[in-house]
């Protein structure tokens, strides 16, 4: 698979200086009215919201992006439906309004998708009263949906043939948001647009001490790619580190309100089980939801919630099994799902924020993942408790009104900062890419137009690549085989996404290592090509770090 690699880095030239190398350089030479610690969804907004009202910004993760909690979800949008059986009707009436304004600003991502939920005989509420509850529910969601469906056993099996309708007793059909491509890619975009609005950001680069002088804060850090020691000053800081925020603030001298319970979430991904464009929802064997989602050509099964002690959390044989018996028991499959059948798994932890205050034995499974923002204003120091995507614009907007109050200056408060850009650009991209004839160049796998997809996922960069499309017609041609991905963008990620590692692109930036198994990964000789692209002159050193992995 290693071909001459002349006759690629040829094409490319001298390699400059990348994005990482400049920006850890100002990382140093600068200081900053804040310092966000943590690339998950909560720093991610809080550093487009900052950033882009006039703050001077630095974020820093000691993995990639979005490397834990927000790249091991569910790939929902979601209001919130379980919440309702707690009776927290003003948490899930938040929750609804939050997905519809996700849906209005980010139209071609966060997108309205029919969930198919089937009641098993003997379940804990009869079928009358789980269709009362999502009635509740889209009226909750201001009827921004279309209306739930009360469904018989017959009419499951109509809507849905690998249903297993043995012991069901009826269901219902309600809408709730799916997000397109990956929860990675949508925590990605937001750093995207901070480091547009100039805020400094670098993955992999780790915290290990912390000082206040009058100056502020002074954090030493280290970067995990080549050892160096850097140094960071910022007024005001923020823990945004999702599960490990409690060691942080330790480490930081930091008391808060809060703290956090772990719930380990487990997803296998297999390949397409239907055809059918919903996402099915079953109750498993102990009362848990459980998801059958499509993703792309493959299809998402899960997921487990399993109290944990840390927020280190691994795959075991115990959850993997007891997703692949419940999708086995469910559905009705020409094979039973085995180990063999699993092309990757995804695995995360969910922080759950509790109180220090009152009661220290919190029933966790019916704690929800409402953010809580905690504020030292002694000590300058923000801390971002819980969160799940759904609900991540408002926690941009805390975290602004928090800051202001802190004494940094916002000179833009009024500045929107989220949302794809304006319809009149999405106009003249289409325009430009149908006099391109564009989509002719999606391969006949896909289910999806070339022109959509890549709006999705680059907005106004998509005009970009049209333009390296039309300079070089390679950028248009596909790299990696079933990984529907143009050499074009991997051009651009090179460029604009801060690709530390393989992986970064692969399972992050892309959903490629999570629907082509790292075999045929392995296999392809486009993988090196977009190595070299990606990497220059450190592209075999950077395929022998992921094929080690």
């Amino acid at each position: 698979m290693l071909k001459d690699r002349a006759q690629y880095e040829n094409k490319r030239g001298r390699y400059p200086l990348s994005l990482r190398a400049r920006n850890l350089t100002r990382l140093e030479s600068e200081t900053f009215d804040v310092l966000i610690i943590g690339g998950g969804i909560n720093g991610a907004v809080s550093a487009a919201a900052l950033s882009a009202r006039g703050a001077r910004v630095a974020l820093i993760d000691r993995g990639d992006f979005a490397g834990e909690t927000s790249s091991n979800s569910s790939n929902l949008a979601w209001g919130g439906i379980k919440y309702l059986e707690s009776g927290e009707l003003l948490l899930v009436e938040r929750l609804c309004c939050s997905r519809n304004q996700l849906m209005r600003a980010y139209p071609s991502t966060v997108r309205e998708m029919r969930f198919l939920t089937t009641l098993q005989r003997g379940f804990r509420k009869p079928a009358w009263m789980l269709y009362a509850g999502t009635l509740l529910y889209w009226a909750l969601g201001r009827f921004h949906t279309r209306a739930p469906t009360l469904l018989s056993r017959a009419d499951l099996k109509r809507r849905e043939q690998v249903i297993d309708d043995s012991a069901a007793v009826g269901g219902v059909e309600y809408s709730d948001c799916y997000l397109h491509d990956n929860d990675a890619r949508f925590t990605f975009n937001f750093i995207r647009t901070a480091m547009d609005y100039d805020c400094i950001a670098a993955n992999y680069v780790e915290a290990v001490g912390f000082a206040r002088d009058t100056r502020g804060w002074c954090i030493d850090a280290r970067d995990r790619e080549t050892g160096a020691p850097l140094q960071i000053r910022a007024q005001t800081l923020i823990n945004a580190c999702g599960p490990w925020a409690d060691s942080v603030n330790a480490e930081a001298g930091i008391d808060t309100e809060y703290h956090h319970l772990f719930s380990k979430g487990v997803h296998l991904i297999v390949d397409r089980i239907t055809d059918s464009n919903r996402i099915l929802t079953f109750f498993a064997s102990d009362g848990r939801l459980f998801f059958v989602i499509p993703m792309g050509p493959k299809t998402c099964i899960g997921t487990t919630d399993t109290q944990v002690d840390r927020p280190e959390a691994t795959i075991s044989e115990e959850d993997r099994h007891f997703i692949l018996d419940n999708a086995n028991h469910l559905l009705q499959l020409d094979k039973p799902l085995s180990d063999e059948d699993v092309i990757a798994e995804r695995c995360g932890v969910r922080p759950l924020a509790v109180s220090n205050q009152g009661d220290q034995t919190a029933d966790w499974v019916r704690l929800s993942r409402q953010h809580r923002i905690d504020v030292d204003r002694l000590h300058r120091h923000l801390s971002i408790y819980g969160g799940k995507l759904t609900d991540c614009l408002n926690v941009g907007e805390e975290v602004c009104r928090a800051v202001t109050e802190l004494g940094v200056d916002l000179p833009y408060r009024k500045r929107k900062w989220y949302g794809e850009p304006h319809i009149s650009l999405y106009r003249e991209y289409l325009h430009q890419a149908q006099l391109m004839h564009l989509d002719a160049i999606t391969p006949a796998s896909s289910s999806e137009k070339l022109t959509t997809r890549l709006w999705r996922r680059y907005g106004a960069s998509a005009l970009e690549l049209l333009e390296g499309i039309r300079e070089n017609p390679a950028w248009g041609e596909l790299l990696i085989e079933n990984a529907e991905y143009l050499r074009g963008e991997i051009e651009l990620a090179a460029r604009r996404e801060m690709i530390t590692r393989l992986d970064d692109f692969l399972r992050r930036r892309s959903k490629i290592a999570l629907v082509v198994p790292k075999e045929q990964l392995l296999r392809s000789p486009g993988l090196y090509q977009a190595c070299v692209i990606l990497f220059g002159e450190r592209a075999e050193e950077k395929l022998a770090q992921y094929t080690d992995g």
